[in-house]
């Protein structure tokens, strides 16, 4: 069993950046493959970034270069940290915890546990 708790989130201008954490409970959080997902406005759930126990990281092509995933296994906790942000990048953020396999790892099916979100508003 993991819980996850995002935090970080908030209201920003285009071009500012923002860093969201994930902290999660259990003792094999090294072992997840650790993600973002993003819900904005109107749409489906959509997959932002993961990272691989081994350091392995996935970008949607939307962020690539703009925003950087990274874990810290010794604290239980998964980061997004988000360069350059556009208005299109307003909305819920949540993270996942999961076994996807490697060409999975952008589907929301594949992880089994979730955190509430964090709310990322981006004003122009």
């Amino acid at each position: 069993q993991v819980q996850l708790v995002e935090s970080g989130g908030g209201l920003v201008q285009a071009g500012d950046s923002l860093r969201l954490s994930c902290a999660a409970s259990g003792r094999t959080f090294s072992s997840y493959v650790m993600a973002w997902f993003r819900r904005a406005p109107g749409k489906e759930r959509a997959f932002v970034a993961a990272i691989g126990w081994t350091g392995s990281t996935y970008y949607a092509d939307s962020v690539k270069g703009r925003f950087t995933i990274s874990r810290d296994n010794a604290k239980n906790t998964v980061y997004l940290q988000m360069d350059s942000l556009k208005p299109e990048d307003t909305a819920v953020y949540y993270c996942a915890a999961g076994f996807p396999g490697r060409a999975a790892v952008t589907r929301t099916g594949e992880y089994g546990y979730w955190g509430q979100g964090t709310q990322v508003t981006v004003s122009s």
